[in-house]
């Protein structure tokens, strides 16, 4: 049974003299040009499933936080509630509230831009009907461009739900995206996409119950909807740092921002409105150098460059500031605070990091120490409900200076369990440490808690007290944390204490933008699923022909490593194939075996036949149900694997 202890309604009570002041201004932007939604914001589709729905939100009507519920962070998933289509200027909209992400819509002089298409094509196509509804009954307008801000999923999975693929082919629609857009789009979550898809659990605990004691928010919205994601390749990229471009009469100018909340990203300003786009480097939170589920450390230096770039260039021409998470700021003067409170935000947090750090300080003693000027940790928008000042302190100390901390101790250290048990050892034996665990635990030392039951659980996984006992330790943690992320990870960590990890996980055979992943990529994706343990003595040259791309790869195993590499023409092998590339990917997910390749022309092999079997059966499955809090052991693939 769920208990509020003592030392968190204080921590409730604490955060609650420190937070800003309510001036009610973000609950006005929030509701502000609202023109109508959908009850619950439900997107269902015809067989029942449900996509997208509030309807189990309703808890979030008090506007008195709970006891198990930071107050700070309750404000936020209240405003990150609010649902429906608004009109932010004369000619721009936003669908905020059926998706993690917003969508925003631009009426040209004929037609319609679409800026972002969120995470699944279910989800689009709610948003745009619902924009047909309020503004166009009769589709009159045309949806001739859809634009990607920058190259995470929630902002492209959707693009299928708005236009085809055959509508971009034909030049019917155009795509637009920044520099370097496809590479990254499907790169960040193809080598690392099983450990990420995994940990992103804990970021956005989509699997936890919706609740007071469960998930509540995501802190950029309410959480990813159930869906698959899409993509359509961009048909016109913004390669210079800053263009200009019309569309359909609508000036847009670009400014490239490489580097930033993603490798690829790019603002907009669009003058006729007096509007700027901000794509997701300035929200109404404080954001992730590095998320909890794992990614390359952005760059918080060239993050606050641009956005001072985007104050002195666009700032004085602004009268509104919007983005594609949150809501919308209005009035010149609220732009340009806005603006350099974001810019010095993240600015501030990477030369005091580097300060310290050049003083000789960890990770963990800068986190522990540095603070935000009270200018802007009194500002709702500079909150860390998405990103924390603690974990982006790490991130840029692990920019500049890696993982390794320079204490030698920890350049050699034992792997968890072993150490774990000589924790345990050490403190006189598991009942010993439960009889201390508690004590602090009735003290409030949560912190402290955890990382001592973290050891007794690696050591001892069975041990009903310690799971019991660390479950409850990271109950009220979540239930202190005013980060919807730490909130998440507390929580389901919580959870998995008590019930173990899910049965089950998304394996990688289904990745829906498999078509999109450039053959180089999908080979290097390929090489690190390829068990060395089982390929002891063994060595050969495999030759791929795709005949629809006129591509031929060269694929060499040797010594446990698969390297691959274009070739100009064909070269000598120990088996050539010819097949076209939609074959293997429907290999790969098992939508074909090899066999009825071959059967139905679509494979052919020359040379020796069954190292394609033999390859196959090298490549390892990920289940993407890892353990977690428990110790996670490597298990041998069986068989062949051909996802």
């Amino acid at each position: 049974m769920t208990h509020v202890y003592s030392a968190t309604l204080d921590f409730h009570r604490l955060i609650s003299q420190e937070l800003p002041e309510e001036d009610g201004q973000d609950w006005v932007d929030a509701n502000r040009g609202f023109l109508g939604t959908r009850e619950h914001a439900e997107v269902i589709r015809p067989d029942g499933h449900v996509v997208w729905s509030m309807r189990s939100y309703g808890f979030l009507d008090d506007d008195t936080s709970p006891d198990t519920v930071n107050p700070s962070l309750w404000r936020q998933a209240r405003l990150n509630r609010i649902h429906g289509l608004f009109q932010v200027t004369p000619r721009v909209f936003q669908v905020r509230g059926y998706d993690i992400a917003n969508i925003t819509f631009i009426e040209t002089d004929n037609g319609l831009i679409a800026l972002d298409a969120l995470t699944c094509p279910d989800t689009a196509a709610v948003a745009l009907s619902m924009y047909r509804q309020y503004r166009d009954p009769k589709g009159l307008r045309k949806l001739h461009t859809v634009i990607y801000s920058h190259s995470h999923a929630d902002h492209f999975g959707g693009v299928i739900g708005l236009v085809t693929q055959e509508q971009v082919t034909s030049g019917e629609v155009q795509v637009v995206a920044p520099s370097g857009f496809m590479q990254h789009a499907v790169s960040e979550n193809v080598i690392g996409g099983a450990a990420m898809a995994r940990r992103s659990q804990f970021q956005f605990g989509h699997t936890l119950k919706k609740g007071v004691k469960g998930q509540i928010d995501a802190g950029l919205g309410k959480t990813m909807p159930m869906g698959r994601p899409s993509l359509i390749a961009p048909t016109l990229t913004i390669e210079s740092e800053h263009e200009i471009h019309i569309f359909d009469g609508f000036e847009i100018e670009f400014q490239l921002t490489p580097e930033t909340e993603a490798p690829s990203e790019m603002h907009f300003y669009f003058p006729s409105e007096r509007a700027l786009n901000l794509a997701e480097n300035a929200t109404h939170t404080l954001h992730n150098l590095c998320p909890l589920r794992g990614a390359q450390v952005r760059d918080s230096l060239a993050w606050s460059k641009y956005l001072n770039v985007a104050l002195k260039r666009y700032g004085h021409r602004s009268d509104v500031v919007l983005a594609q998470h949150h809501w919308p700021t209005w009035g010149h003067d609220k732009v340009h605070s806005f603006l350099q409170e974001q810019r010095d935000l993240y600015r501030v947090l990477h030369d005091q990091t580097v300060r310290m750090m050049s003083h000789g300080l960890k990770p963990a003693e800068i986190a522990e120490s540095l603070t935000l000027p009270q200018s802007l940790s009194k500002r709702w928008h500079t909150r860390g409900y998405y990103g924390t000042v603690s974990h982006n302190v790490k991130a840029i100390y692990q920019r500049y200076l890696s993982w390794y901390d320079a204490h030698p101790a920890n350049l050699h250290n034992l792997p968890p369990v072993a150490a774990s048990h000589k924790y345990v050892a050490y403190m006189g034996g598991i009942d010993a440490l439960i009889t201390r665990a508690r004590t602090d635990f009735n003290a409030g030392e949560y912190r402290w808690v955890a990382e001592v039951l973290k050891h007794a659980v690696y050591a001892y996984p069975d041990h009903l007290e310690a799971r019991s006992l660390a479950a409850q330790t990271m109950e009220q943690m979540g239930f202190q944390a005013e980060s919807a992320t730490w909130r998440n990870a507390f929580l389901l960590a919580a959870h998995e204490y008590r019930e173990g990890p899910p049965a089950s996980g998304g394996a990688l055979s289904g990745n829906p933008l498999l078509a999109a992943v450039s053959n180089g990529l999908l080979f290097d994706a390929l090489a690190v699923r390829v068990d060395a343990t089982k390929t002891e003595n063994l060595s050969f040259t495999m030759q791929w022909h795709f005949t629809d791309l006129q591509e031929h790869w060269s694929l060499h195993l040797s010594n446990g490593a698969l390297n691959s590499v274009m070739l100009t023409e064909a070269d000598t092998a120990d088996v050539t194939l010819h097949l076209e590339r939609p074959t293997l990917d429907a290999m790969l997910q098992q939508k074909m075996m090899p066999a009825q390749a071959i059967q139905e022309g679509k494979l052919k092999m020359e040379g020796n036949g069954q190292l394609l079997g033999v390859f196959f059966s090298l490549l390892d499955r990920f289940a993407g149900n890892f353990p977690v809090v428990d110790a996670a052991t490597l298990q041998a693939s069986q068989g062949a694997a051909h996802a």
